[in-house]
């Protein structure tokens, strides 16, 4: 595990500022992340509006949690064009740390939901759950654990063979190893993901 700075965190918020642009102009139309168009991505969700994973992966940091990126926030740090509206996580699903994980979610003002959509109280019992979404004013999407069915996938090794970005402020931001974002990608077969699998593949 290598911690970088400068580029990454860079690209991030320079796509941040690429998005706001194009929602300037924009009307919701009541689709949220988990509804969103499977070949244009979440950037076009209600959950584009005013997206900025920063506060939260900021107080996660803060709470020393061991939390990893992944989906296209992953995607754009390792240098991704394409935009997305909402933050997927991974953790290691180890209760020790739930009650950690639950405060920085109530930090940043995060209701949280489970698979079903069911509001749940945003405290450690939640988060022994495979995975609960999130939606909190500066970001929205899912918070992932090993216990969903991810098939042939590794993902504790995923997890634990992460690449880490310091951002200026000192805030640790993990993600997916490039080669582990491809993987994840292709198993989902997504439109969008096989695209962005082709994307992440071409030659820098």
């Amino acid at each position: 595990m290598r911690a970088r700075t400068g580029d990454e965190i860079a690209r991030l918020r320079k796509a941040l500022r690429r998005l706001a642009e194009f929602n300037r102009d924009r009307t919701p139309t009541g689709v949220r992340h988990d509804d969103a168009d499977e070949v244009v991505g979440t950037m076009a969700s209600d959950d584009a509006f005013g997206f900025d994973p920063f506060p939260l992966l900021r107080a996660l940091d803060d709470a020393g949690v061991r939390v990893v990126v992944m989906g296209q926030v992953a995607g754009i740090l390792h240098g991704s064009t394409e935009l997305t509206g909402d933050l997927d996580l991974l953790w290691e699903g180890d209760v020790a740390q739930a009650p950690a994980l639950a405060a920085a979610f109530a930090r940043v003002g995060a209701v949280l939901t489970d698979d079903s959509g069911v509001v749940v109280p945003c405290d450690a019992q939640a988060f022994t759950l495979p995975k609960v979404q999130f939606r909190a004013p500066s970001a929205s999407g899912d918070c992932c654990t090993p216990a969903l069915p991810w098939g042939e996938l590794p993902i504790t090794q995923f997890v634990r063979r992460c690449e880490v970005a310091v951002a200026d402020d000192g805030t640790v931001v993990r993600y997916l190893h490039r080669d582990d974002l491809i993987r994840m990608r292709r198993a989902a077969g997504r439109v969008k993901d096989l695209r962005r699998v082709e994307e992440l593949q071409r030659p820098s």
